[in-house]
């Protein structure tokens, strides 16, 4: 587990994914057969990496990526290291003949995630790309409504991420000094698109084309040292994309914005039958039948209140940790060859909408988005 000091990697991957599955006693196959996943911490800062594994009660940690990619014993890499150093570390594990799964974006350049695509392929190499959003409770439940034709027909989508990321100059900031660096991989478009695609992709058919304005309303922040930088990309985006079923998807992505919404990220679904709403964890919905008849008068103040018309689909079902649930498929995928979709060349589709978003940007033009296939 390559970079996994970090805030992600430490709870997500690490503590409420990996370790979870050994103290939950391992994953059962299908035959009752037990997978007991078997860590080792990877990174360059040795103090940290010991300090980590003390604290998980781990007894592997090393700072030689070689020496552990050498151990047939040791048969998946994972990286989530930050974005730059990803191709670097996957090159060397492709060249090892390991199992891969990587945190998004699979790479900073989209012609990078293409090379990496068809090296794998070219090794046979079992591969796998970090997509956790499609577990999240609010899109599982969101999820349900679609295959229950709840919708009818779909007729748009508007999403809405984001939240105020402070500069540092009157607060800490919550989002490393990378994230606002060009030079460094930064920038929420190669950041928040690779999430977008496949959630689009999933829910509401193959994106076809794109138009995007992206914007760097923050123009300076304190880095982890407490000194002042220039913010040299993109810190919010304003993009449509045009589904392959003719849905139009409307996504604002911010980290210069203030939640007054029901989550940081929410999706407005509107169908013909009927509207859902759907966040992280909850999803409200609100059936044709339901929907108040609205009369336009600004002079008056309208006497509904909107939020009452909607109802909380309440599911009795228990929902695991959308990254434990993924690790869990990998975990099989690896040892008992059980299929698992969400490959290298899912994560290239991330990247390609970025790619592309942001030539929209720069051109001020709608983009078509091809399909991607990897000889």
């Amino acid at each position: 587990m390559n970079g996994v000091t970090g805030r992600m990697g430490t709870h997500q991957h690490l503590v409420r994914s990996i370790l979870a599955i050994r103290k939950q006693g391992g994953v059962k196959t299908d035959t009752g057969d037990i997978i007991m996943p078997d860590p080792i911490l990877v990174g360059r800062n040795e103090e940290k990496l010991k300090s980590l594994a003390s604290e998980c009660g781990i007894k592997r940690f090393s700072k030689n990526m070689d020496t552990c990619l050498s151990d047939p014993d040791n048969q998946i890499y994972f990286d989530a290291q930050t974005t730059t150093y990803r191709v670097e570390g996957v090159k060397k594990a492709i060249k090892a003949k390991k199992a891969i799964y990587c945190e998004k974006p699979i790479a900073v350049d989209y012609q990078d995630a293409i090379a990496l695509c068809k090296n794998v392929k070219a090794n046979g190499l079992k591969n796998g790309i970090v997509q956790d959003k499609l577990w999240l409770p609010g899109i599982q439940k969101l999820q349900h409504l679609i295959t229950q034709n709840f919708f009818g027909k779909v007729l748009s989508v508007h999403g809405e991420f984001g939240y105020w990321v402070f500069d540092g100059k009157t607060q800490p900031t919550q989002r490393p000094s990378w994230n606002y660096r060009k030079e460094d991989g930064g920038g929420i478009i190669t950041d928040m698109f690779s999430h977008w695609r496949y959630l689009v992709d999933n829910l509401f058919g193959e994106i076809t084309s794109v138009s995007c304005l992206g914007a760097k309303h923050i123009q300076s922040r304190i880095d982890e040292e407490g000194k002042e930088y220039i913010c040299t990309t993109d810190d919010a985006a304003y993009a449509t994309f045009l589904c392959s079923t003719g849905v139009i998807c409307q996504f604002n992505s911010s980290w210069a914005t203030r939640v007054r919404r029901d989550d940081l990220l929410t999706l407005q679904i509107d169908g013909i039958d009927g509207s859902a709403v759907a966040g992280l964890n909850k999803c409200y919905i609100q059936k044709h039948r339901d929907t108040p008849r609205v009369v336009w008068n600004p002079d008056v103040e309208f006497p509904v209140n909107y939020y009452n018309d909607w109802q909380e689909i309440q599911r009795s079902q228990h929902y695991e940790n959308a990254f434990k649930i993924q690790w869990e498929l990998f975990l099989k995928h690896v040892v008992c060859d059980t299929p698992f979709r969400w490959s290298f060349l899912e994560g290239a589709k991330g990247l390609q909408l970025a790619d592309l978003a942001l030539q929209s940007w720069d051109r001020r033009c709608w983009i078509d988005v091809p399909n991607l296939l990897i000889e």
